[in-house]
């Protein structure tokens, strides 16, 4: 497998839109995941036995539809999101249109990274403030939230690099990114200094993320 300089230059232009794709698609997804997720984790969370909005059938069907989803191989969720993906950006192909799966795909995983991180504070924390009379609301938003912040900003490290990989899948259908440049260039018209290329950038992306999200975990963690 040899590695061509010179065409690596010729590529670049190619090779930096498809970098950017992959960050707006994930960029995209992230946020989707966090906004969506956040809640959906937090109520799979406080609807359990024993805790203030104690709600078995609210727990087991989210539940159920968290498992459901993370059950399904992304490159069959990203073929079946198809209609949908269809009915909500006008299109089935490009970084927009891959968005859509990334982020149906990222929502329950992050939620059951937020649902984990929030079993690890101590119960006597949530007793001690409702002793003191706080609401449910401020419970959520001035405990459970402050005492795991630094374990969901471990998962909102874990969401982003699992995105990465999924955003590379989304390119054997025409989502765009890192990993369509891969297989257009690198698989069919086999171009090993694409292959290259393209591994070395997600394997570079991939330890930066996790570098920072480490860094930032560690600094929030008051623990």
């Amino acid at each position: 497998m040899a590695f061509d300089f010179n065409h690596f230059i010729e590529l670049m232009p190619d090779i930096n839109q498809a970098f950017f794709q992959t960050i707006y698609m994930i960029g995209i997804s992230l946020i989707i995941a966090i906004v969506i997720g956040l809640p959906i984790g937090v109520l799979l969370y406080v609807t359990d036995k024993e805790l203030f909005w104690e709600n078995r059938t609210v727990q087991n069907i989210l539940g159920f539809i968290v498992n459901m989803v993370r059950s399904i191989p992304f490159i069959i969720l990203l073929v079946a999101l198809i209609p949908m993906t269809k009915a909500l950006v006008g299109t089935t192909i490009g970084p927009t249109a891959a968005s859509v799966s990334l982020s149906v795909a990222a929502i329950p995983f992050f939620a059951r990274i937020v649902e984990t991180a929030l079993r690890e504070i101590d119960k006597g924390v949530i007793e001690a403030a409702i002793a003191a009379g706080a609401t449910p609301w401020m419970i959520i938003k001035d405990v459970l939230l402050l005492e795991a912040k630094s374990g969901i900003i471990s998962g909102i490290t874990l969401t982003l690099i699992s995105l990465i990989g999924f955003s590379a899948m989304a390119g054997t259908v025409g989502g765009g990114g890192i990993g369509d440049l891969a297989i257009r260039f690198g698989y069919y018209r086999y171009d090993n200094t694409i292959m290259i290329a393209t591994v070395v950038i997600l394997i570079v992306l991939v330890q930066v993320i996790q570098l920072l999200g480490d860094f930032i975990s560690k600094a929030v963690d008051k623990r």
